[in-house]
């Protein structure tokens, strides 16, 4: 099963009419997070681009649209009228409104329309929290249509006044400061009847009744919040917020301007205490960000809103960033090292790098955004960074093209700034991207004038070198043969298959080769010179020197060495003091097993490459080589007991004399490497049944069983704890890390709490959970239970048929989030036999899978890709860890 990538035959399918252009919105709503509603009045500029007497919009069918009227001076007579036919196009999520005189070309109107909706738990739109019942926006891609009446396309920009009525007892947030905030009965008191709608009017309009037993006058206990007009914007980045918040605040000052920007970080009273440490790194970040730019933060505030149902991670709204408690919240005394780095960092590397270098950020990045990009762009269904969307809808969900807004293009976009980054060198690189955004300031653009402007500071054509980076479907593998002299270099489409097409193989990209040498002495230099933009090539090189192609690994591609040559790289980086870098040795292991899974070298050699790095220092390098032996083991996973048994003791011969130099006790002087290193050993050995590492950490989870008392506990062991725990225990174990989830200190404890309710081999605790993921657990944290629940080997094949058991309610849940795309991977990919692809492949046959059939093709892909691997390895793979015994 493959996505159909089609182009739509022209944009007059699927977007908006141009005849009137949006300019400015002037939007009231009213919150009442009593009743779950939600109601608004919006008076919207508009330019009258050709003659019409119709004007069409976005609004979604939540949306109950009433009153909807044209003023236009230009019109002789009838300068005000009402529509005369309202024509609803629910599935386009359109609306045509009908005027009886027309619009002349060259004027400007103002549209007046009502709206009402109620708030749901969905995470879109402007939804509520229902741990805690306040109101909050997510309107990327296409869901601010699902808040008020707007043309929802990032290109039609405009400004926004925002005014927020809702219960005096609340906060209310948007993306700008507040100009005024009074009870509703002063301000409608005191305000002038002056404009097209006065306070009296609205809120007859937007039924503001009176609170409590004294007086009846209309408004009492309702207050109105007035906000600073926005810059020119797109729909998408509004945000809003209405809820019994408090804050923390903060500040930095302009390095360019000298100009002091508030700060603060919101969320509920019982963790806004939490938010501390998210705060101080904003105050470091934004003047980094200023100075790198050389751009100053153009608003006048920045806050953070902290949320506990939140689809994705963070939301980049502007002067008003949302995200889940995970992203923003920790308490410094309990909680990992992990956990600070996920609140650090939220996919920012550079200013993060000068902040806590000691973190490897960087570095990291290499098993983070590039792994990630490098593997779902291996397969069949997998698509360009940059693709045409053929209707609003299918942003977020795939019918006739694929989803824009997947993993892919972050990761694969991220990846390809970090390649050319590396090519023309930082400092050109963001100078270049600082010219990019001057030019463009509060306007649209496309990747080409990005191109420009770094073009602009190196020197270089950029579209040439990047295009087929961006436009095309996958990357390449670089094979390298030799002689005495030189090597001779091939490029080739990768497939995690193996196995291109010769249609499939026809993109020829333009690839820094970076080639890393050795000279007697031991002097490193790399050649950033050479770029194969051809199939094949030859270069000279010295061969009996150490060398590696993709110095730093910066590049995205994989490289194929002979299996003599894989074998000197290996030994040269098993040094202690080794020519190839932290970076290199990462990249190495990486591209051996990936390599073997293609079919293009042997497993056995990724292994023998693996087994000769086991005295290695860094956690870098070890974090690849615990991620490719996961990967391994994963495909092992119903292969016979032996075999199973013979990779843990494999695994557990590596990381063991690690757990022996480091133990088990984390000190405040432990170095981030350090902290790293100890718990990932752990981690690994505690999979791979290490007894006296099951016994180490069950008793330390037992004392706080009986007690309550967690201090037994490092934070960065809990999660690994938790897991250990309710996988080697029962009933009791399970029911502590429940109560865990259902009453979290803290936002990384829930979600090991999490992964540690998925980890249990009891098929009755099992069922329980995938029914409480559904039914009882937070909305967001159901991608997390599936995702535990697929990496458990007892409940791998369960999950799928879940998800086919609960499929309409499933589809009918989360068809409006990006988590349904997350929630078909887990419950199929793990799966290992062609018979598991056919079988999923015929049942969904006759299904409606339109919102999430880029994920099935993916799924599918990755189970025959993982069929093919084992059949090619499994018997070699047995062989080689038997000989590893002896």
């Amino acid at each position: 099963m493959s996505a159909d990538t089609s182009t739509p035959k022209s944009d007059a399918e699927h977007r908006l009419p141009t005849n009137v252009r949006p300019t400015h919105y002037d939007l009231t709503f009213k919150t009442d997070l009593e009743e779950l509603t939600f109601k608004g009045y919006g008076i919207i500029d508009l330019d009258v681009v050709d003659d019409t007497k119709e004007i069409v919009f976005n609004a979604s069918a939540d949306l109950s649209i009433s009153d909807i009227s044209i003023h236009d001076e230009a019109l002789k007579t009838e300068q005000v009228q009402s529509a005369i036919e309202i024509k609803i196009q629910k599935y386009e999520e359109r609306v045509t409104a009908r005027f009886a005189h027309g619009l002349p070309k060259g004027s400007k109107a103002k549209l007046h329309l009502s709206w009402g909706a109620k708030l749901t738990g969905s995470m879109i739109g402007y939804y509520y929290s229902s741990t805690q019942y306040y109101a909050l926006t997510q309107f990327e891609a296409t869901n601010a249509r699902r808040a008020f009446p707007s043309w929802d396309e990032p290109l039609l920009k405009a400004t926004y006044g925002v005014t927020m009525i809702s219960r005096a007892d609340t906060v209310n947030l948007s993306n700008m400061p507040i100009t005024s905030e009074k009870p509703f009965l002063d301000a409608t008191s005191s305000e002038s009847d002056k404009g097209p709608q006065n306070l009296g009017e609205l809120a007859k309009m937007l039924s503001l009744e009176s609170e409590g037993t004294a007086g009846n006058a209309v408004g009492k206990g309702w207050k109105i919040t007035k906000f600073e007009r926005t810059p020119l914007m797109s729909t998408y980045l509004l945000g809003f917020a209405n809820g019994h918040f408090e804050y923390l605040e903060s500040s930095y000052s302009s390095p360019l301007s000298g100009r002091k920007i508030p700060l603060r970080i919101y969320t509920t009273p019982d963790i806004v205490h939490q938010g501390q440490f998210s705060l101080d790194v904003t105050a470091k970040v934004m003047p980094i960000y200023e100075q790198v730019f050389q751009i100053e933060y153009p608003l006048p505030k920045l806050d953070l809103l902290a949320a506990h149902d939140f689809d994705g991670f963070a939301m980049e709204n502007w002067g008003l960033i949302t995200g889940r408690t995970l992203a923003f919240l920790l308490d410094t005394k309990k909680s990992s090292l992990a956990a600070k780095k996920d609140v650090a960092t939220v996919g920012e590397v550079i200013a993060i790098d000068k902040i806590f270098p000691q973190w490897k950020v960087d570095s990291e990045f290499i098993n983070g955004e590039l792994a990630r990009a490098l593997d779902l762009d291996a397969v069949r269904s997998s698509h360009p960074i940059e693709v045409p969307v053929p209707e609003a809808k299918q942003i977020s969900q795939v019918t006739h093209v694929v989803i824009i807004f997947d993993s892919l293009s972050y990761s694969k976009a991220a990846s390809v700034l970090r390649m050319l980054s590396d090519y023309v060198g930082e400092e050109t690189f963001l100078r270049g991207v600082s010219i990019y955004l001057s030019q463009h300031l509060y306007g649209n653009s496309v990747t080409r004038d990005l191109w420009k402007g770094i073009g602009e500071a190196s020197g270089l054509d950029i579209p040439k070198m990047m295009d087929n980076w961006i436009l095309k479907i996958g990357y390449p593998v670089v094979t390298v043969k030799e002689s005495g002299d030189s090597i001779a270099v091939r490029q080739d489409r990768f497939l995690s298959t193996g196995d291109p097409s010769e249609k499939e193989n026809e993109t020829l990209w333009q690839i820094p080769l970076n080639i890393k040498t050795a000279d007697a002495s031991g002097k490193v230099s790399t050649d950033h010179s050479v770029v194969l933009s051809e199939r094949e090539s030859t270069i000279p090189l010295d061969t009996s020197k150490p060398f590696k192609l993709n110095a730093q690994t910066t590049g995205i591609y994989r490289v194929a060495y002979t299996p003599e040559r894989l074998k000197k790289i290996g030994e040269e980086a098993a040094k202690e003091n080794s020519v190839f870098s932290l970076e290199d040795r990462m990249g190495l292991v990486s591209d051996a097993l990936i390599l073997a899974k293609a079919g293009i070298s042997q497993t056995s050699a990724a292994l023998d490459l693996i087994n000769s790095l086991k005295n290695e220092k860094e956690y870098l390098v070890w974090s690849v080589v615990d991620s490719q032996l996961a990967e391994l083991d994963a495909i092992l996973w119903e292969q016979p007991e032996e075999v199973r048994n013979d990779l843990d003791l494999f695994l557990r011969s590596l990381v063991k004399p690690l757990i022996e130099r480091l133990g088990y006790e984390y000190s405040p002087e432990d170095s981030a490497d350090t902290i790293q290193l100890r718990t990932l050993a752990i981690a690994a050995a505690a999979g791979a049944k290490d007894t006296d590492v099951i016994a180490e950490l069950t008793s330390r989870f037992k004392h706080f069983q009986e007690t309550g008392d967690d201090s037994k506990i490092p934070a960065d062991l809990l999660h690994t704890t938790f897991i250990t725990a309710v996988r080697n225990g029962g009933r009791a174990e399970y029911e502590n890390v429940k109560k865990v989830y259902k009453k979290p200190p803290t936002p990384s404890a829930k979600a090991s709490a999490i992964y540690a309710m998925t980890a249990s081999k009891d098929a009755e605790i099992i069922e329980e959970t995938l029914k409480f993921a559904l039914t009882d657990a937070q909305i967001q944290d159901t991608t997390a239970f599936f995702s535990g629940a697929a990496s458990n080997r007892n409940s791998r094949r369960r999950i799928g048929e879940f998800f086919k058991e609960n499929c309409d309610t499933i589809t009918k849940k989360f068809g409006g989030v990006y988590s349904l795309q997350s929630l078909v991977k887990s419950s199929f990919q793990g799966l290992t036999t062609e018979n598991d692809a056919d079988a999923i492949e015929a049942w969904f046959k006759d299904k409606d899978v339109s919102k999430y059939n880029l994920a099935l093709a993916q799924s599918l892909d990755t189970i025959r890709t993982n069929a093919k691997w084992l059949e090619r390895c499994k018997d070699e793979v047995a062989d080689w860890l038997k000989k590893s015994k002896l």
